[in-house]
């Protein structure tokens, strides 16, 4: 019988966060953000962050009923549900926090 892999310890496991998101932010272009996460995402996954994106740009609008952006972002109405909780009651506000700078940007 074969040992398992060792788990990471949770600094580990922060180290390695913390190593992601400064590759993130050292990402200058559309095309280098598309070939690093051609590179660090399965296709599905990929899938999954753009729905989840498209549906909370959606619900940001406030103009549809959940029903209306699952149809239109694709997604499933838990997935509408999530992401709609995570702009209300979550303290995160990450979802917020990229859409207001988007929208001072444009």
């Amino acid at each position: 019988m074969t040992d398992p892999l060792p788990r990471q310890t949770t600094r580990q496991v922060s180290d390695d966060r913390q190593a992601l998101y400064d590759a993130l932010l050292c990402l200058e272009t559309p095309q280098e953000a598309e070939a690093f996460l051609a590179d660090l995402c399965t296709p599905a996954e990929l899938r999954a962050f753009a729905e989840r994106w498209a549906v909370a740009r959606l619900l940001d609008q406030r103009q549809h009923s959940y029903r209306e952006i699952a149809l239109e972002a694709g997604a499933s109405p838990t997935t509408v549900v999530r992401v709609a909780r995570f702009l209300k009651d979550m303290d995160n506000n990450g979802y917020r926090l990229v859409l207001d700078r988007l929208k001072t940007k444009a």
